[in-house]
């Protein structure tokens, strides 16, 4: 299959004017393939060639203008248009189209809990070709009808509001002006709840099956939902540009959610089965109002290009938070932020896969792929949040309604979005957006704090890196009235770089660089603050002011300069007075997945994990009292995810509950279940005895992740050859198998299987496309063999032109994680 080229995407755009596509689908036409019909009515501005992109089982005909096409010169995804002239174009194709087990163009599931089958598309960022045919770019925006005949006792639903005709034939209402990418459809016996807002229809939508969980959260979602709406109008001077507001929650998703027009899809783990933390009902929000905002950002106004794919993802990350934080009982967002979505931005920007947040080149659609990452979303965000710091938000939302009034249902590019900005305010826009946006890395921001002879000191902040930074420096006193809590005393707006030292008294018992978490950047501390994080960092009163230290804690072992038993100690002590939840979910994922599991050596690990699981006992004991429900959740997942001894654990599988709660559920279930599985605690009989109790979805990935972790040969040929001899497991159960095959704790039993690994993935890869590839990269690498000899072997691997570009991409990253954790562990 090509790739499309910005070369040929820029010629085919001179070339077409794209006004309407008409599409039927017939999705009744069996379990492995369905019917797509599409005229396309398109426009030659010159003579010329050109080709339409698809994807199909089988071409069956083409016509254009009347006249017939041969199927046969379809060449992979490109079906040639010969001696185009200039003037209006009809072209029509009637093609068998595949369904999908990957997430990728129209997934296919059927529910194990009722044998319901659904059905979505999933089309980002060029799978619309598995779908209909298609000029596939995003600067060629159209006009989409569609009709769907589906089962009699379907609903469909589309970008538009769609109409049933009969006999299971439904029509969706016109759409204004689209990328192709953006079509969706949604089929299937869906579980729905309606209501309407500000004149529109707004709906829910889940599999049958977990109507019960949808209902249970319904009045909180459309309260989200209506609350971002509401923030967004006054915001945005430009109303939302669709007639209908739909989010349907689908099985297998390979995304968080996909910002469809009218009918946002979410992965349906946004609808929970068990219980779940408050930060994680903030997440859903957030990807709630992050989707809404890409209505505006991406759907109204669609980047150019995929090397602007930040225009998209970077604002609605900013905005997501943001909003959910002025419009919704969610206040506390930009925690989790710094905690998680932060740190994956620092990640990414520090391996060799590393890339602007406006990129300058993106030659082709394989290489755009990539770049959905932690740098278009993270960083890019934190860069926003930066901007809107030195900007001043008034003028940063006068420039982006600019934006939309100058591009509404068109494209634009990152020139035209700073030339927006600019018109707004009298600062040099272009000059941060070179600095910020064009540039890699991290910079860091170390304090120097010199005396004078008269007893006066001053601030001096070294910047290792080369962007402007607007920041704030918190300085903190130990607070004499209270053991261990830290008063700020002031916090200082520093531009950086500095022009002359800032005075600051005497010095403070905690310097606090980027206090509030408003830049990106890497900060260290000099040494009396570092001690004084050491005995008082819990005493910090702003749990954003406690995410900024416990982040530089972070960055500081990833870099080798912070042992990494110092941070878990540093936790042992702090953590048991966290509030935050997102705090206490964070340091304990650290500290667990790689601190204990990558960056000590082996024969550190079981006191790692003693030390974790004395932490969550003490988390635990805190919260008997119930008034901490989510915290005490947190620990008791994170305790059993570290037990180093079965019999804790396999008692609360047997009494069905925690001692003083929690009672368990089918998530606490599963989780417990796949620990005793990895301490060769239970085996196949009580697993599918489990699987009988709880035969959702859920319960078939939490049966098959079990299973892989079964320390028996057998177990491991068996889960070795389901991910890699057959092609029989879909996204989630691969996903699934994969992460319950390698375990620390079974590293000689797995030796064997690492460098077959290199190879397996290769193939995988190149048979089942980007979604099973970036799987096999990131879930099946062997991450806990962090020795030289799984290094070399994947840089081998590299040296070959076998891996596909999304796996080979994915294995960059893996490996280089591999190769830090070497130096950690040698520092």
């Amino acid at each position: 299959m090509s790739v499309l080229t910005r070369d040929e995407a820029q010629h085919r755009a001179k070339l077409l004017d794209v006004h309407r596509y008409t599409i039927e689908l017939d999705l009744t036409t069996g379990d492995d393939t369905f019917d797509s019909h599409t005229v396309i009515r398109f426009t030659a501005r010159s003579d010329g060639d050109t080709f339409v992109e698809l994807k199909p089982a089988e071409l069956r005909t083409a016509t254009l203008d009347g006249q017939p096409l041969d199927p046969e010169t379809l060449d992979g995804n490109r079906l040639p248009l010969k001696h185009l002239t200039a003037g209006e174009h009809e072209l029509h194709i009637d093609a068998a189209m595949p369904y999908s087990r990957t997430g990728e163009g129209m997934h296919r599931f059927t529910d194990p809990a009722d044998g319901e089958t659904y059905l979505y598309t999933q089309l980002f960022l060029d799978d619309v070709q598995q779908i209909y045919a298609a000029f596939d770019q995003p600067d060629l925006k159209a006009v989409f009808e569609l009709t769907v005949t589906a089962p009699e006792n379907w609903t469909v639903l589309a970008n538009g509001i769609t109409e049933h005709l009969g006999d299971g034939r439904w029509k969706a209402a016109p759409t204004p002006p689209l990328s192709t990418y953006l079509v969706a459809v949604a089929a299937g016996p869906w579980h729905s709840v309606t209501t309407e807002h500000r004149g529109l229809p707004f709906g829910i939508h889940c599999r049958r099956s977990l109507a019960p969980h949808l209902d249970a959260d319904a009045d909180e979602l459309l309260e989200i939902t209506k609350q971002c709406f509401d923030r967004y109008h006054e915001k945005f001077e430009e109303p939302y540009p669709f007639d209908s507001y739909d989010q349907a929650f689908v099985p297998e998703f390979n995304a968080g959610a996909m910002e469809n027009p009218g009918l946002v899809t979410f992965r349906d783990e946004f609808v929970y089965r068990s219980a779940v933390t408050d930060t994680q009902r903030q997440t859903r929000a957030m990807v709630i109002a992050h989707e809404m905002a890409h209505m505006w950002f991406g759907d109204l106004v669609t980047l150019k290009w995929w090397d602007d794919i930040w225009l998209n993802e970077s604002f609605a990350e900013y905005m997501g938070y943001q909003t959910i934080t002025e419009a919704t009982r969610f206040t506390d967002t930009w925690v989790d932020f710094g905690v998680a979505r932060k740190a994956w931005g620092y990640d990414a920007d520090q391996r060799p896969s590393t890339h602007p947040v406006a990129p300058e080149a993106v030659d082709d659609t394989a290489a755009a792929l990539l770049n959905f990452d932690g740098i278009s979303y993270a960083k890019g965000a934190s860069a926003l949040r930066q901007l809107v710091s030195w900007l001043g938000e008034k003028d940063f939302l006068a420039g982006i309604n600019t934006h939309f009034e100058r591009h509404k249902f068109g494209n634009a590019t990152l020139a035209d979005f700073i030339d927006s900005l600019a018109s707004a305010t009298e600062r040099d826009v272009h000059a941060w957006a070179d600095a910020w946006l064009r540039t890699t890395g991290v910079d860091t921001l170390t304090p120097v704090i010199t005396a004078a002879d008269d007893g006066t000191r001053t601030l001096t902040v070294e910047r290792d890196g080369s962007r402007p930074h607007r920041i704030t420096a918190g300085l903190y006193d130990q607070d004499v009235t209270d053991d261990g809590r830290l008063a700020l005393r002031e916090r200082l707006d520093l531009d950086i770089p500095q022009t002359t030292p800032h005075p600051i008294g005497k010095r403070p018992a905690l310097l606090l660089l980027n206090d509030g978490d408003l830049t990106y950047a890497k900060v260290r501390f000099d040494t009396e603050s570092f001690e004084t994080i050491r005995t008082s960092l819990s005493g910090l009163p702003d749990p954003l002011s406690r995410a900024v230290v416990w982040n530089a804690l972070r960055d500081a072992v990833r870099d080798g300069e912070l042992p990494p038993a110092a941070y878990l100690e540093t936790a042992r002590t702090h953590l048991p007075h966290e509030t935050d939840l997102a705090l206490v979910e964070g340091v304990l994922a650290f500290a667990a997945t790689q601190v204990a599991d990558r960056y000590l050596r082996p024969e550190d690990r079981p006191a790692a994990l003693a030390t974790l699981g004395s932490l969550c006992r003490d988390l635990i004991r805190r919260t008997e009292d119930g008034d901490h429900p989510g915290l005490r959740l947190i620990a008791v997942r994170h305790f059993i995810d570290v037990a180093a001894h079965p019999d804790t654990i396999a008692a609360w599988l047997a009494d069905g509950t925690v001692p003083g709660g929690p009672e368990l559920d089918p998530e606490l279930r599963w989780r417990i279940l796949g620990r005793l599985a990895v301490l060769g605690a239970t085996d196949e009989d009580a697993i599918a005895a489990e699987l009988r109790r709880d035969p959702s979805a859920t319960g078939q990935e939490g049966a098959a992740h079990c299973h892989a972790a079964l320390p028996d040969p057998e177990a491991k040929r068996a889960a070795w050859d389901a991910m890699f001899a057959t092609d029989d497991l879909s996204n989630y159960l691969f996903t699934a198998t994969a992460r319950g095959f390698w375990q620390p704790e079974q590293a000689d039993l797995v030796r064997a299987y690492v460098p077959r690994y290199y190879e397996a993935a290769v193939a995988v890869a190149a048979r089942r496309g980007p979604a099973i590839a970036t799987a096999a990269g990131r879930w099946a690498f062997p991450s806990h063999a962090v020795d030289a000899e799984n290094l070399a072997l994947g840089e081998a691997c590299l040296r070959d032109d076998a891996p596909s570009t999304a796996l080979r991409r994915r294995l960059a990253d893996e490996l280089d994680d591999l190769a830090r954790a070497l130096r950690v562990r040698e520092a």
